[in-house]
């Protein structure tokens, strides 16, 4: 097989242009070829080339004191105040932490590759789309090739402390999430704690029903049959956006339905927590939190629009169709001496998503 001793055989076949669309070009471009090589700096002189390694390490470790700068800078300037001095000065310096150590990871490589890197020029012809296995052998050749010539492999002061800036780059980062999560306090001892926090809401004993937004409380005789109505606590109406408004009644917000009471099996439904057919369920999808808030009269279905979880009201909201792991949390309910309809208690279980109350 002569055309194997050929090196260019197998691309000199794949350059061949169809027939029908070869064109004879009587004054064709000549390759001009390549300008002669002009040597660095620091390729003539060997002290340029010290220069320029310790340059190029000296921005690594930069860049790793940059980043040590920037998790200091998350510890030494809290926001935990809430004051905007404090906030603007935790933005200021853990940003130009984090922007001193991704700036010279950059000028480090550009460096590195503009003035150590082998400078030779190449010229690499056009091939067909699968090589031989001559071909593949010699890519892997040419890798090992370049990790010689960059002296990546024998560098060691360089890509040690490459290494180190980048895997230290990663950290700010991490630390920063740190701040997402809430912090228990002395005052708040379950502030961090996600499981207690979404056990206890606004809910109580003797608190009436009443309508979002307007807190006007609910009649029990004023709900008509095949109604849904969103419901808050009454005394939430009173609290501040300051105060908590929002976190309270993203945890409180009900779903307040009524079904004819035989619409209601004994089997599965707890009859004590309901008045005449009406029942009371967490607004909040036990899938993600979404607001459930879809209701189907005639299947007695409650929809989540987020990810199509299901919800059966005659059932006591069990879960029917889609990702949500547990049923909707029941608020037992009662009615006062004036008719108005009143909570028995606090949900006796979490509510929002499952995963929040695994331990």
């Amino acid at each position: 097989m002569a055309h194997e001793e050929d090196a260019l055989e197998h691309e000199r076949r794949s350059w061949q242009p169809s027939p029908g669309l070869a064109v004879a070009v009587p004054d064709p471009l000549q390759n001009p070829g390549l300008p002669p090589h002009r040597e660095r700096i620091t390729d003539k002189d060997p002290a340029a080339m010290k220069r320029a390694v310790r340059t190029v390490y000296t921005l690594f470790y930069l860049s790793l004191a940059g980043s040590i700068w920037a998790i200091a800078a998350y510890m030494l300037f809290p926001i935990e105040s809430g004051r905007l001095v404090d906030i603007r000065h935790n933005n200021l310096f853990i940003g130009l932490g984090i922007g001193l150590a991704l700036l010279a990871i950059g000028l480090g490589a550009i460096h590195w590759s503009k003035a150590i890197m082998s400078d030779r020029e190449f010229v690499e012809p056009r091939h067909a789309t699968r090589g031989r296995d001559t071909t593949r052998e010699a890519a892997v050749q040419a890798f090992r090739d370049a990790n010689e010539e960059s002296g990546f492999g024998r560098r060691t002061a360089i890509t040690g402390s490459l290494f180190a800036a980048l895997v230290a780059s990663i950290l700010p980062g991490i630390t920063l999430f740190r701040g997402l999560a809430p912090h228990n306090t002395a005052e708040d001892p379950i502030a961090g704690d996600p499981v207690a926090l979404l056990h206890h809401t606004m809910w109580k004993k003797g608190e009436r029903l009443a309508h979002d937004p307007s807190g006007e409380p609910i009649r029990a005789a004023d709900l008509t049959l095949g109604s849904a109505v969103h419901v808050i606590p009454e005394s939430l109406a009173s609290l501040s956006h300051h105060d908590g408004y929002l976190e309270e009644k993203a945890k409180a917000i009900v779903l307040l339905v009524r079904l004819l009471p035989e619409q209601l099996p004994a089997a599965e439904n707890k009859l004590e927590w309901s008045y005449n057919g009406i029942v009371a369920y967490s607004k909040v999808c036990t899938h993600v939190g979404c607001p459930v808030a879809l209701y189907e009269q005639q299947t007695h279905h409650l929809l989540c629009p987020c990810h199509q979880s299901q919800f059966d009201v005659s059932r006591s909201a069990a879960v029917i169709f889609g990702p949500a792991a547990r049923p909707l949390p029941q608020l037992p309910i009662a009615v006062d001496d004036e008719g108005y309809l009143v909570a028995q208690s606090d949900f006796t279980e979490p509510v929002g998503p499952s995963f929040w109350e695994r331990h």
